[in-house]
Formats: structure tokens, sequence, C-alpha cells
């Protein structure tokens, strides 16, 4: 306990009510500490508003001790002999001795662990407040939560401004071959009169000729829709045949190397092809026809992906790269309309990799064969002979894939280097100003000066911590026409962190 301080009441006026006898003091003492309060009447009866601020103990029939236990205010009544009251106001500050105290124990951990920052607390009204710079954000907020042991935390700190995120380049490659072997052999026989028979026969896996007798006219004829690829008639005879023997080799390469730029945790975008039309058929009501409206479909080479640089100093990598063609074999007609399939080979994965390594992520091996065969029942199993009433058409594909994804951490082409160019197999045409293509302000050094030729203003070197989250905040989404309505033309390349412009 500390030391004991002695307050005398003031005697209560004489006045004829007993409320009017009452009064009220004003008592300031410390956590820890102690006040004696002298009563001029014996003491019937103590109250506290608050324990846990502070307690009161008569220790004698006209003395109250009165103890500092939390800083806070409250209040304290004394009832004496003849109905005469005491009220006092009761205000306990905080210990200093506790406060510094603690307070060198949170300045002690901020020089442990932030080492070499310049940290400075303070603590005044329950608040403590920290001040300083730091290095990261992350310092910023482990000093924060070292502090918050102390009480509610104002954070004035600065933070050193951080370089520029890294820029990661993905390289990416589509490597595919298809390879197709078909071998076709048949043969249709007809008759336009041999033996006076008019007949075809065929075993209908292709297409037969037609014999007809025309009314009033002499003689029968044929009609040939598809003459396969060979074809004998003996007009002396009135026999002829069309013989299907034909084998055709296809062969697809595609290669396919998109590069994309995108900052580190940021999502990019590419695609190099274009969009077609295809009809859509809106509700019908009441057994009205539905109106019909054209939307556009994306098909090429698309590209998207988000790098992250992680702590261990690899980068994992969400990364879904597809290649999509139109395909008009298995195309769709419908009220008119030509509507193609789309043949997509994609892959969507997520992987880690260090800088320059390569993963293939995607491969196919696809190998098919398909046998029609057919033949008409007995004349067909005739030795040699039946080889004429037989039809077999062969089909085999092959198809390799391969997709293969390399992150490279890059920096931007320095200022005055020569950027690179393609290989134009032929020249353009001059300019009609002859004036290159930015602001002709003689200035060699864009990041130096200015328009009219001034210094810029050097970059700050710190900033406070709300600033810099707000700077670092995302930017709000890039939307463009294209991507906005769905509707393009023709064919398109393009990537979303660039834009593209010609003179």
């Amino acid at each position: 306990m500390g030391p004991v301080l002695h307050a005398q009441a003031p005697p209560s006026p004489q006045s004829p009510g007993p409320s009017s006898r009452d009064s009220s003091n004003d008592l300031f003492l410390t956590v820890g500490k102690s006040v004696l309060v002298d009563c001029a009447h014996p003491i019937v009866r103590i109250s506290v508003g608050l324990g846990d601020v502070a307690e009161a103990t008569a220790t004698s029939p006209s003395e109250v001790l009165v103890n500092g236990k939390a800083p806070g205010e409250t209040s304290l009544i004394v009832w004496e002999t003849g109905g005469e009251r005491q009220f006092f106001n009761v205000t306990v500050h905080p210990s200093f001795s506790v406060a510094n105290d603690r307070l060198d124990t949170l300045r002690r951990e901020l020089r442990t662990e932030l080492p070499g920052q310049a940290l400075k607390i303070s603590s005044e009204g329950g608040l403590v407040f920290l001040r300083g710079t730091v290095k990261d954000l992350n310092s910023s907020d482990r000093a924060v939560q070292i502090a918050a042991t102390a009480g509610k935390v104002v954070n004035l700190l600065y933070v050193d401004v951080p370089t520029a995120d890294p820029q990661i380049l993905l390289k990416v490659r589509f490597a595919s071959v298809d390879r197709s072997l078909t071998n076709q052999l048949g043969m249709n026989l007809f008759s336009t009169g041999a033996t006076n028979t008019l007949g075809t026969v065929s075993t209908g896996q292709f297409p037969v000729p037609t014999v007809s007798l025309p009314s009033g006219a002499p003689g029968a004829t044929a009609t040939i829709s598809d003459a396969l690829n060979l074809f004998f008639f003996r007009p002396d005879l009135n026999l002829g045949a069309t013989i299907e023997a034909l084998e055709s080799r296809g062969l697809v390469q595609v290669l396919a190397e998109p590069n994309v730029l995108a900052e580190n945790g940021k999502q990019a975008s590419f695609l190099a092809g274009g969009e077609y039309p295809y009809p859509i058929v809106q509700g019908t009501s009441g057994g009205a026809s539905g109106a019909v409206t054209v939307q556009f479909k994306e098909y090429g080479v698309r590209l998207n992906f988000i790098p992250t640089i992680t702590p261990r100093g690899t980068i994992r990598l969400q990364v879904a790269p597809e290649v999509s063609s139109l395909d008009f074999t298995n195309a769709v007609r419908i009220s008119g309309f030509t509507i193609p399939a789309i043949a997509t080979r994609k892959v969507e994965t997520e992987v880690e990799l260090n800088p320059g390594q390569s993963f293939a992520i995607g491969g196919l091996l696809d190998n098919r064969e398909t046998e029609t065969f057919e033949k008409i029942p007995f004349i067909g199993d005739i030795p040699v002979l039946g080889k004429f009433f037989q039809s077999i058409s062969k089909n085999r594909t092959n198809t390799e894939l391969i997709v293969i994804v390399t992150p490279e951490i890059v920096a931007p082409i320095p200022a005055g280097a020569p950027l690179p160019e393609l290989k134009y197999p032929s020249k353009f045409l001059p300019t009609n100003s002859g004036i290159a293509m930015h602001t002709p302000d003689g200035t060699t050094n864009s990041n130096s000066a200015s328009a009219d030729g001034r210094a810029l203003p050097p970059p700050p070197a710190t900033m406070p911590v709300e600033q810099l989250i707000k700077s670092m905040q995302p930017e709000q989404p890039l939307v463009t026409d294209t991507m906005s309505s769905g509707g393009g033309y023709g064919s398109s390349t393009g990537a979303t962190s660039s834009s593209n412009m010609s003179r």
C-alpha cells in the first residue's frame, strides 16, 4: 500500500433539512495509491459506485481509506450519524511507473522483432501512438500487433516506398500433328439392257447409278450421280461399272507460341483468332415463329493466366491455354444457316516453377481406326468373283499434342535500346509527315524531364501506411468493346495488357 493521504471533509452547513447538509468533494489518487478521508461525525455506512475503479474501507469510526485500483472515475458516499452525507467524486489516474514499464517492454520487443527500424511509441489517455518508419507493410502489421497489447493503437507509421513489382513473361508452346489415312475400295454394276435386263448391283456403301426406261423413247438410260473415281461402260453390251479405288492421306501441323507479359499476381489474357457468328432463335409464343438474332463466339489461340511469386522465389501459375478452330466437317445446318462446330484443345491447371524452367502441362496421343465392310450375300463369298460384290472403307487417324509452359522474370527494355521488330518481306511506303510517333519535345529521357524540359520531382522515399495500401489496391478492370458486347468482325489479334498503334 502506498502512502496514506488525509483528506478532511469540510463541515456541513447547518440548515433545517437533512438534504441541505449534504456536500460534494473531489478526490484524486493514482492506481496503487491510497487516500484517507476524515469525517467530523461517526460513520454509519459507505458506498463506492464502481468497485473495479476504487475501494473504500472504514479504518475507524471517523476515517475512510480509499484505494485506487484501475484508471477511471467513480463516486464515494459516506453516511454519518445525524443523517448527514458526504459525496466525493473519485478520479483514479494511471500509474506512471507501470505505464512506463509497459512502454519499455513494448520498445524492447519492437527492437527485437524489427531491428534497425526507427520506431517510437507513446501512451496517453488509454491510446498507444506508434510513430516512425518501417521498411514494408509486413513490418507495419507486426509493429501494430505488438503495440496492441498495451491498448488501442493509433498507427502513424511511414513505410519505405517499395520497388516496382517484377514482371513475369509466360511462354506457351502448342505443338500438334494430325495425320489421317483413308482407303476406299468398291464397285457398282449397272445394265441398260444387257441380256434384255435392266438393273444395278451394289453393296450400298457408295452411290449407285439409277437405270430407267423412259416412256415413248427407245432404249434405257442410266443416271449417274457419282461416278466415283473410275467409270466404265460398254455401249455394245449395255453394261457399265463405277469403281471406287481411292487412298488419301492428310497431314495437319500446328505450332503456336503465344508470349504474354503480366505483373505479379495480376491476370493477363491473349487471343489470336477471331469470332464467328451463329444464330440464336428467340422464344416463341402462340405458335408464332421466333426471331433469329446473331451472336459471336471467339476462337483461335487463347491464353489466360495469373502468375504469383512465392516466398520461395518460385512462380506459381494458374494457366488455361486453348487452341480452337472452326470445324465445317461437323457443321449443323438450321433454317439455311450453316453453323460450324468448334474443334478445341485446352488445358486448365496450376503449376509451380522456378524462373526459366518448363513443364509439359498437357499431352495427347490419340490413335483411331475405323473399318466399314459391306458385301452382297452369297455372291460376295465366291472366290475371286466375289471381290466385285464387296466394298470396304478404312479410316485411320493419329493425333499428337503437347503444351509446354515456361515462365520468366524479365526487366523492361532500357530507354534508347533498339526495340524488337518483325522482318517484313517488303518495305512499307514512307510516312507522309516524316515526324516520329511521339511528342517532339527534344528530350532524351522522359523519366527525368517533363514535356517542357523541366526536371520532374523525384519519387518520395516514404509515405504513410494508409496511402501505400490505397496505391496498391487493384485498378478498375479494363473493358473493351469486344469483351463487353461480345461482337466482332473478321479476325483479330490482341492482348489485354497491350495496345497496337500504326501510322
